[in-house]
């Protein structure tokens, strides 16, 4: 069971002081002062699905109706902490929005209304987080589902709204030491465009944002949790605050500035040829249009560093090739909950093309299918004796690499990598060393792989192909012939292993789909070691 933090009741004793009502606060205000802008896109597909009673997050679904309408409502939502926390947070009005129907309108404030009546009863609910979001949320979309509503609907919105800002304001700063404490502050700084009656709202927010910003955004401009999806999700949230600061007529911190410009860069680092992020650490594709309107809002042109030396990313690009590695140890205690076992692993794309992948993200499913992706099998990088090189734990990991090392070299065009780290140090005595080759042509990639320990240790060696890749296996057993969408040919062959090719599953786009794995198996008694090389044809 989750040991509550030491100061949670004082911070839980003062959020409730703050939602209760007070002569100070006793008129509330008929509308938003001014209004506030949602800026980003929603998902037509994903609003059409709202209106079915479904929620989707990431590929899963959560059952979410309005009771009045014969469904399960706030009070009864069943699905995974994430999903519920998505479901309090209507950030997903934006989906409905994007429909943009009649329909969509009146289910938004049907829920709104549902919420408000059953679903702000749920601790969850109360989370300073999903508090920003829902905040953020409602007065983005208010425009859409309220200002045509009836008085006694937008008294009640507006009710909860300031009862809402109240209590975050009490829970700054939050306990969550991750991307969600900028989440709610997000919201805090919402709520003082919207309700300029309360100072103290921007005040509170301007006084804990720099210091998350300073701990949360790398100097490299990585995020702390080294998620590339959390990264976006982050660049998104300072983007927005930068706006909703200004329009408060107020001076954005400098410290706000800087993290933008340096996470931008960070970002295109982690992009594919196909505008999508790298499935690194609880990361989904997303849409190439949503990272390149984050990143027009971050103002930020130019091209991608070549690493991220705190995040422990590297990028090894030439002519149409990309290779993306991870190269850097899990983050810390507290900030690993996207966390994989996928230390070492690497993704590598030619042009539009993705050809070698990891397997993708479920954070939002059940405990099955979230650790099944996290695990060292679903990542291109070597696995030893079927053991994850981190132990998994529900929202985190428990024993992990602790040393990570790389060194890089660039010479005409060309590049080398060399890596390793001590994932498996503790169960086995066994370091894994990985290096890798980029010709300045970009079509020869080699690699070597060893296990450095006192006795041999079983091991295979996986490349996950994306499912657009067509696959077969070489008459002679000695190589694979890959074709991609675009045309061109690649062969993969190895020595030091034996060479087959087994089902996989990808869960990097909307849908899980079928895909396949080059799986190379180290002899027991051979050498410790398996050289390959991916090749173009032709």
């Amino acid at each position: 069971m989750k040991r509550p933090h030491p100061g949670s009741w004082v911070r839980d004793a003062r959020r409730r002081l703050a939602r209760m009502p007070s002569l100070r606060m006793s008129r509330v205000p008929d509308a938003p002062a001014q209004p506030v802008r949602d800026p980003w896109p929603g998902d037509p597909g994903r609003g059409a699905n709202l209106l079915r009673g479904e929620l989707e997050l990431m590929g899963s679904t959560l059952a979410l109706k309005p009771e009045s309408a014969d469904g399960a409502g706030f009070a009864r939502l069943n699905g995974s902490a994430m999903l519920a926390a998505a479901a309090h947070g209507f950030t997903w009005l934006r989906d409905l929005r994007a429909l943009g129907t009649d329909a969509a309108r009146m289910r938004a404030r049907a829920l709104v209304a549902e919420w408000i009546a059953r679903g702000a009863d749920d601790r969850l609910a109360e989370r300073p987080d999903v508090a920003g979001a829902r905040i953020a949320a409602w007065l983005g979309h208010y425009d859409f589902f309220a200002a045509s509503a009836d008085d006694g609907f937008r008294q009640r919105l507006m009710a909860r709204l300031v009862a809402d800002a109240r209590g975050l304001a009490a829970a700054l700063p939050t306990e969550e030491l991750d991307a969600r404490a900028l989440v709610a502050i997000k919201g805090l700084i919402a709520a003082s465009v919207a309700l300029p009656d309360h100072p103290m709202f921007l005040t509170r927010a301007l006084r804990v944002l720099p210091q998350e910003i300073g701990r949360q955004v790398l100097g490299d401009g990585m995020h702390c949790e080294r998620s590339p999806a959390q990264l976006l999700a982050v660049l998104q949230d300072l983007t927005e605050i930068r706006a909703l600061i200004q329009a408060c007529q107020t001076q954005p911190p400098p410290a706000l500035a800087a993290a933008i410009e340096r996470m931008a860069p960070a970002l295109r680092l982690l992009r594919h040829g196909d505008g999508g992020l790298a499935l690194f650490n609880g990361t989904r594709e997303d849409t190439a249009a949503l990272v390149d309107l984050v990143l027009s809002q971050a103002g930020r042109a130019g091209r991608a560093p070549p690493a991220l030396a705190e995040g422990g990313f590297h990028r090894l690009q030439a002519a149409r090739t990309v290779l993306i590695m991870d190269c850097g140890p899990p983050p810390p205690a507290k900030l690993d909950r996207f966390s994989h076992a996928g230390t070492l692993s690497f993704e590598l794309s030619v042009g539009r093309d993705r050809m070698i992948v990891n397997c993708g993200a479920a954070p939002a499913a059940g405990p099955q299918w979230r650790d099944a992706c996290r695990a060292t099998a679903a990542h291109s990088t070597l696995v030893i004796a079927d053991t994850n090189s981190a132990e998994l734990k529900p929202d985190s990991l428990g024993r992990r690499p602790e040393h990570v090392e790389v060194s890089r070299q660039e010479s005409q065009g060309a590049y080398w990598l060399d890596a390793s780290h001590d994932g498996w140090r503790r169960p086995f005595g066994a370091i894994h060393r990985r290096r890798l080759y980029m010709a300045a042509s970009g079509e020869d990639i080699r690699g070597e792989d060893a296990i450095e320990a006192a006795s041999p240790q079983p091991y295979v060696l996986r490349f996950h192909l994306h499912p657009s890749v067509d696959a077969s296996l070489q008459q002679d057993g000695e190589g694979v012939l890959l074709r991609l969408p675009g045309g061109s040919g690649w062969r993969l062959r190895a020595d030091g292993a034996r060479i087959a090719l087994e089902e996989s599953i990808y869960l990097g786009g909307a849908e899980p789909r079928r895909a396949e794995q080059v799986v190379l198996t180290g002899y027991q008694d051979g050498p410790q070691q398996v050289k390959w090389a991916i090749t173009r044809l032709g």
